[in-house]
């Protein structure tokens, strides 16, 4: 009705409670250098005066941890379904805060993206919130799923057998093309994965061109990409490209840049896509008048949330793009997140990554996120469809406070195996 106020509606938000987590990763390459011992997250509960809670997952540096909880204060009073009011709230909040982001291999830092993270961590859990207050999945209150269930992809990494001087993992080894064969064979036998992605910018590329060709060799019918976090220049960019055309469903931002991955698009019939280059909606224009990539990697964490992600999909099918999600380590909170995301988005039109397979630990109680087939079930309402266990998030809390690790660093722990290493790109 016209002229209805914010109280005819509700629930209305009292309070949040933010809480950092460690779990354990392993030591997982990348071009900047190897992963730390843990990982860190944020479980965001946000508490109403219906009793209900809604959760969500967010990056756990001290950055974000600090915006975070800037933006609490001033989210009382906030109705649930007032989504556009959150963002008014949180850009209000965050006004002059410093530029930051919780790992360089997902763009350029910029204050507008640390507003979209913010945005993204509190309106997923207004959505679980509406969603337990009606009845409905977080889904269906994102239009409706089109699918019933989200494929995903294996994420294959090179990675040693454990963390320098530490005891090796359940995962063991993977350092060459065998290695990475064996590893895609067990998550393909576990988890019924029908894509394949590696994790390159790691070896010299004749070596990882190697590793997708026994690739290629061992699963004839499984798509495959390649992601190397613009490690490669132009030139090393072209010769992959090159020695891969007809192999690779996409190639994942090869080279630096949209001026970079433009110069590349021109010469390779291979698709290109990026969650590096292309990580806000300012960026889109640019990229598609100079025709840099086919293939945008969304990710509700940095794009602004739910909303945020559909509003990107619409974009995509503007200008004929393609679409999928990137994946950074997370939990089963945003596992559920980005299904319920993926399954609402007509527009999907590759398989989303995922590092679930490589998290041993978890906050949520077990069975409503499973990989199967290659693909996660839609999980059954209400709101997000996944419980919070108090128990897990305590204990990971308390290894967070143990661990003495406030954010990523991905060369530090590199040095302990090569003094000198920097991270510099691009290496090859």
């Amino acid at each position: 009705m016209i002229g209805s106020t914010a109280a005819e509606h509700g629930p209305h938000v009292v309070g949040a409670t933010v809480t950092p987590i460690a779990v354990a990763d392993p030591p997982l390459l990348n071009s900047v250098g190897v992963h730390q011992p843990y990982a860190l997250r944020a479980v965001v509960q946000v508490h109403t005066d219906a009793g209900i809670t809604g959760i969500a997952e967010a990056y756990g540096d001290d950055p974000t941890l600090d915006r975070l909880r800037r933006v609490i204060p001033g989210l009382t009073g906030l109705d649930v379904f007032d989504i556009h009011g959150l963002t008014r709230r949180v850009s209000a909040a965050l006004a002059g805060v410093e530029a930051d982001t919780p790992t360089e291999l997902i763009g350029v830092a910029s204050v507008a993206k640390a507003v979209a993270a913010t945005v993204a961590a509190f309106e997923v859990a207004l959505f679980d919130i509406q969603g337990k207050a009606t009845g409905l999945r977080v889904c269906d209150l994102l239009g409706g799923a089109v699918r019933p269930a989200v494929p995903f992809s294996a994420y294959l990494f090179y990675k040693w057998a454990g963390h320098p001087g530490g005891d090796a993992d359940q995962f063991g080894a993977a350092l060459d093309p065998a290695g990475i064969v064996a590893q895609a064979r067990h998550l393909v036998e576990t988890y019924g994965f029908r894509s394949l992605k590696l994790k390159g910018g790691v070896f010299p590329p004749d070596d990882e061109i190697a590793a997708i060709e026994a690739l290629r060799a061992e699963f004839p019918e499984h798509p495959l990409r390649i992601d190397p976090n613009a490690n490669w220049t132009v030139p090393t960019s072209l010769a992959v490209a090159e020695r891969l055309d007809g192999v690779l469903e996409y190639l994942e931002d090869p080279t630096e840049g949209i001026a970079g991955m433009a110069s590349v698009a021109a010469q390779t019939t291979i698709p290109l896509a990026t969650n590096m280059c292309v990580t806000t909606f300012a960026d889109v224009p640019r990229a598609v008048a100079t025709d840099a990539v086919r293939i945008i990697l969304s990710d509700h964490h940095f794009w602004g949330g739910f909303r945020a992600s559909l509003d990107l999909a619409a974009v995509c099918e503007t200008f004929g793009l393609g679409l999928s999600m990137h994946s950074n380590t997370h939990l089963g909170i945003s596992l559920a997140a980005m299904t319920h995301l993926a399954a609402a988005t007509p527009l999907l039109t590759y398989a989303c990554d995922t590092h679930s397979p490589w998290q041993v630990e978890d906050v949520i109680e077990p069975g409503s996120v499973v990989i199967r087939a290659g693909e996660v079930t839609v999980p059954e309402g209400p709101g997000l469809g996944v419980t919070l266990d108090e128990d897990a998030l305590g204990r990971l809390h308390e290894q967070y406070l143990r661990c003495g690790i406030r954010r990523r660093d991905d060369v530090t722990p590199m040095r302990a195996v090569a003094p000198d290493w920097t991270g510099a790109r691009p290496r090859f």
